[in-house]
């Protein structure tokens, strides 16, 4: 049984292309500033327009013009013929005092689909509050259609 030459050379063009096929392919979406970048940001007398500077505008604010500044970024995992899938997702959320100045500095993260505190660095007013991300997140699957319907 002789092989031919043609399928040989058929054979070795198609093991790569199936290999490479099996390869994950990762997307970044979004915008989350290092650390490092993080690190310059000093609570209680940064502001918006040094913050600018710093580390750029978000691409979203708080509802209320200038309240906070989120960050967010997220990673997607492609793999085949499979649905891509989101393997990573980051929130940095500024918020701001009344003057102008980072009050709050806060990094948020995914883990098993709950967001998790990552990092946090806030000017203690001396009352306990929760950030605007988990007031919204918080909410999220406590509202049954029974409390709804309810008289």
């Amino acid at each position: 049984m002789k092989i031919s030459r043609r399928r040989i050379m058929g054979f070795a063009l198609t093991v790569p292309v199936v290999l490479a096929a099996c390869t994950p392919i990762y997307r970044n979406h979004g915008y989350v500033p290092a650390e490092d970048e993080l690190m310059q940001v000093v609570v209680g007398k940064t502001n918006q327009t040094e913050l600018e500077g710093l580390i750029g505008r978000p691409s979203s604010q708080g509802l209320l013009t200038g309240s906070a500044w989120y960050y967010v970024g997220s990673r997607w995992e492609t793999f085949g013929a499979r649905e891509p899938r989101e393997i990573d997702r980051q929130v940095v959320a500024i918020s701001f005092s009344e003057g102008g100045t980072v009050a709050n500095v806060e990094r948020f993260g995914l883990e098993r689909g709950k967001v998790v505190v990552l990092s946090r660095r806030v000017t203690d007013s001396g009352i306990p509050s929760m950030s605007v991300v988990h007031q919204l997140m918080g909410n999220v699957g406590r509202v049954s259609a029974d409390d709804i319907l309810r008289d």
